[in-house]
């Protein structure tokens, strides 16, 4: 696949090392290494800038029939995301849009202003049957910019007022910032968190996964979470053979003391575009090791680097996945995790009174800010 090669000095803090093109389009770039020399010796390098677009969306609510996951709704409140994951299984998504799913992904990022008012409107069509909503399904609800934009906050305002039931994943800190809406929904059955935390490496996970939340962050995430008496679990994920996976019962066992009573595990899945993302990351910061890695990758993907199909999917197959499913369940049981897993509750489901057109008006971000 044809790509853009980035110099480092144009790229610091990001994922991946460069622009892929989308496989939708028309066009193929290639690398003019001679400007890069030009722009650095006149020191005019031109860097990867977060830029974020506001997009009003027509529909919110996003519905899947996969048979390997719990549920069958979600809201993605951005396009893309700036943490950067280089194993990220949302970057194919960019294609859509025409952009690149390597650094595009990270750094062109489109923000759903109206996210709260479609979900209020969703939510009030006749027939409507709830059941728990997936925040976190594609792209990290509390990556950086939600800071400013507050749209996932306004989301959970949405869906407390509703008596609604949210399940969030996300691998940032920032989810404490909301502490105030989810115990309350929590103390009534109607949340839950789940940390990701795919190592406790500070080293690789800078690397793999640079504008994340330190792994010990969200360990205390956990912890602050917990306190407030809402249900935290986490996700061990993805495990990276010959490269996280030895790190796998110290996660279980660390989330376990700071709260976590549920965990789950992902085996890395590098699908579309997501494998040259990667693998040109590997490649790129462990020289060494990466044919080994991607040696085992293949091992629990049936002599391929993807597998797309249910049951499998997130979970490889073969001995050295069966060896990972082992250790996981081995470590989860020792440490008391999974015991209990109530549902949430849909019981508590009430439309309210049409709200006045400002309700989340604080909460949104200012539709008239300009796009790209």
């Amino acid at each position: 696949m044809a790509s853009s090669f980035a110099p480092p000095s144009s790229r610091k803090g990001r994922g991946a090392v460069a622009n892929l093109e989308s496989r939708f389009s028309e066009y193929r770039r290639e690398s003019d290494e001679t400007r890069h020399e030009s722009d650095a010796a006149q020191e005019c390098e031109v860097k990867f800038v977060t830029q974020v677009a506001l997009e009003s969306a027509r529909t919110i609510i996003s519905r899947n029939t996969s048979a390997d996951i719990p549920f069958d709704r979600s809201i993605n409140p951005y396009r893309g995301c700036e943490h950067g994951c280089t194993y990220c299984f949302a970057r194919p998504t960019h294609a859509y849009l025409g952009l690149s799913p390597g650094l595009d992904f990270e750094t062109r990022l489109y923000a759903k202003h109206n996210a709260a008012d479609r979900l209020d409107a969703e939510l009030r069509k006749r027939g409507y049957r709830p059941a728990m909503l997936a925040l976190g399904a594609n792209t990290d609800p509390y990556q950086p910019i939600e800071r400013e934009y507050r749209i996932t906050r306004s989301v959970l305002e949405v869906l407390e007022t509703f008596g609604h039931p949210v399940g969030i994943t996300t691998k940032s800190a920032l989810v404490t910032r909301d502490i105030d809406i989810l115990s309350r929904m929590a103390q009534r059955g109607l949340a839950r968190v789940f940390i990701s935390v795919g190592t406790l490496d500070a080293d690789i996970a800078r690397r793999m996964e640079p504008r994340a939340n330190t792994p010990a962050r969200r360990i205390e995430a956990v912890r602050k979470l917990t306190d407030a008496g809402i249900p935290t679990g986490v996700i061990v994920a993805p495990i990276v053979p010959a490269l996280t996976d030895f790190d796998i019962e110290r996660v279980l066992s660390t989330a376990s003391e700071a709260g976590a009573t549920y965990a789950g595990y992902v085996m890395l899945r590098l699908p579309s575009e997501v494998h040259d993302v990667f693998v040109d990351w590997l490649e790129a910061n462990y020289p060494m090791r990466a044919r080994h890695v991607m040696s085992l990758i293949e091992q629990v993907r049936e002599g391929k680097h993807n597998s797309a199909e249910f049951g499998k999917r997130m979970t490889g197959t073969g001995l050295h996945a069966e060896l990972i499913r082992q250790r996981f369940h081995l470590a989860a049981r020792k440490l008391g995790l999974n015991q209990a897993r109530p549902p949430l509750r849909t019981d508590q489901f009430k439309v309210p009174p049409p709200a006045p057109p400002a309700l989340h008006a604080d909460s949104r971000a200012n539709p008239q800010m300009p796009l790209f």
